[in-house]
C-alpha cells in the first residue's frame, strides 16, 4: 500500500500518521519528493482501513500495491534513486562505466588495466578474485589474495573497486570493498541476500542465467528489506535456445525496469554474448535504451586470460567504445562524471 501525503502538510501530523502506521505492525519507506511525499507500507495492510486513511486531512491518495515487490516498486518511490559510489553517481541522468578484468591474475595485471581503464574515461574498476565456475577444474579466482591486490590497484589509482561475494563466510574480508556483487547465480541465494542487505554496502545486483524480471525484482527485495537501499541491477544477458552466443541480452529489461521500479539499472554485455567482437554494439545499443552505465571486461592479453578470455577487449577497444559512449550520452540526456 502506498499513501501519498499532500505537498506542505504539516510535519507533526506526517510523523503521528507514520507512528499510527508502525504501531499497527507494518514497516515504512518513505520518499521525499518536489511535489509530495509518499509512505510506503510493507507488511500485511489488510488490517488497514483505506476509507479510514483517505479522510485525513494530509492524505491526497491511498492506493494497494498488487506487486510483490515494495520497497523496489516505483509506485513507492516515483524518483530515481541515485547510488553514489566513492563520488561516482548512478541513476537519475548519470552514466558510469565500471571496466577491468574478469579475474585477477597479479599484481602487474590488475594495476596495469586498472591504470589504462582509468585513462580510457572508466570511474569504477571490477575485478574477480572468488569466481564461480562451472567445472571445478578451471580457475577459481586468487581468493584472499585477489582481493589483497584489488585494493592495492584502487590505493594506485584512487578507483572504487567492484568485486563478486559468493559465499556468507567471506563477508568480513569485504571491508575495503565499494561496491558488492551478486552474481547471477547467486541472485536467488536467498540467506546471502539477507546478509548482503545487513552489511552497509551498496550491492550490485546481476540478473540470474533463467530468471523473469519480477523474480529478479523479488531478490532486490531481500536486500532492501534488510535495510539496504543501495542497489545497482545488472542485465548481463539470459539463457535462451539461441546456440550462437552464450547468453541472449535483454535490452528490453532496461525500459521496463525504468517503469516499475525506481533503483538504478547497468548493461555487462561481456557476459551478454560471451564475444568479444558483440562488446561494442551492445555497449551502444545499451546506452540507447536508457541503461545507467556499463560493467565490461577488459584484459590486456585476452589470449592468455585465465577466465573469460573470449569475451574480454582489449584496453584500445575499450578505449574507443568509450569515446563513442560520451557522443550519445547527450542524445539519451546522461552525463558521464
Amino acid at each position: 500500500m502506498i499513501i501519498v501525503v499532500k505537498k506542505g502538510s504539516d510535519k507533526k501530523q506526517v510523523d503521528n500518521l507514520l507512528k499510527w502506521i508502525t504501531h499497527q505492525g507494518l514497516k515504512v519507506d518513505v520518499s521525499v519528493g518536489d511535489n509530495s511525499t509518499v509512505i510506503g507500507l510493507v507488511g500485511d495492510t489488510s488490517k488497514i482501513d483505506i476509507d479510514l486513511v483517505h479522510s485525513m486531512d494530509i492524505v491526497d491518495t491511498v492506493k494497494r500495491i498488487q506487486e510483490p515487490y515494495k520497497c523496489a516498486n516505483r509506485k513507492f518511490h516515483p524518483e530515481d534513486t541515485i547510488v553514489d559510489i566513492g563520488g561516482h553517481k548512478f541513476g537519475g541522468d548519470n552514466f558510469q562505466i565500471i571496466a577491468g578484468p574478469c579475474s585477477i591474475e597479479s599484481e602487474k595485471q590488475i594495476i596495469g588495466i586498472a591504470e589504462a581503464v582509468k585513462k580510457a574515461g572508466a570511474n569504477l574498476l571490477r575485478g574477480g578474485a572468488f569466481k564461480p565456475r562451472t567445472s571445478p577444474y578451471a580457475f577459481q579466482g586468487l581468493r584472499e589474495n585477489g582481493l589483497d591486490l584489488l585494493v592495492k590497484a584502487k590505493q594506485e589509482t584512487g578507483m572504487p573497486i567492484v568485486t563478486e561475494l559468493m559465499s556468507i563466510r567471506h563477508i568480513d574480508l569485504f571491508k575495503d570493498v565499494d561496491l558488492v556483487q551478486i552474481g547471477a547465480r547467486n541472485m536467488q541465494n536467498f540467506e546471502l541476500l539477507k546478509e548482503v542487505g545487513r552489511m552497509g554496502k551498496p550491492v550490485l545486483l546481476k540478473r540470474g542465467l533463467a530468471n523473469t524480471i519480477e523474480e529478479w525484482l523479488m531478490s532486490a527485495e531481500y536486500i532492501m528489506s534488510e535495510g539496504c537501499k543501495d542497489i545497482i541491477l545488472c542485465e548481463r544477458g539470459i539463457r535462451t535456445f539461441e546456440p550462437l552466443t552464450r547468453n541472449t541480452l535483454d535490452l528490453s529489461a532496461i525500459p521496463l525496469l525504468k517503469e516499475l521500479t525506481h533503483l538504478p539499472v547497468i548493461v555487462d554485455p561481456s557476459h551478454a554474448s560471451g564475444l568479444s567482437r558483440l562488446v561494442k554494439p551492445l555497449s551502444l545499443a545499451a546506452v540507447g535504451v536508457g541503461a545507467d552505465g556499463l560493467m565490461v571486461e577488459v584484459h590486456n592479453d585476452p589470449p592468455h586470460a585465465l577466465c573469460d578470455g573470449a569475451q574480454s577487449i582489449r584496453p584500445e577497444q575499450f578505449a574507443d567504445i568509450v569515446s563513442r559512449i560520451d557522443i550519445m550520452l547527450p542524445l539519451v540526456n546522461k552525463v558521464k562524471k
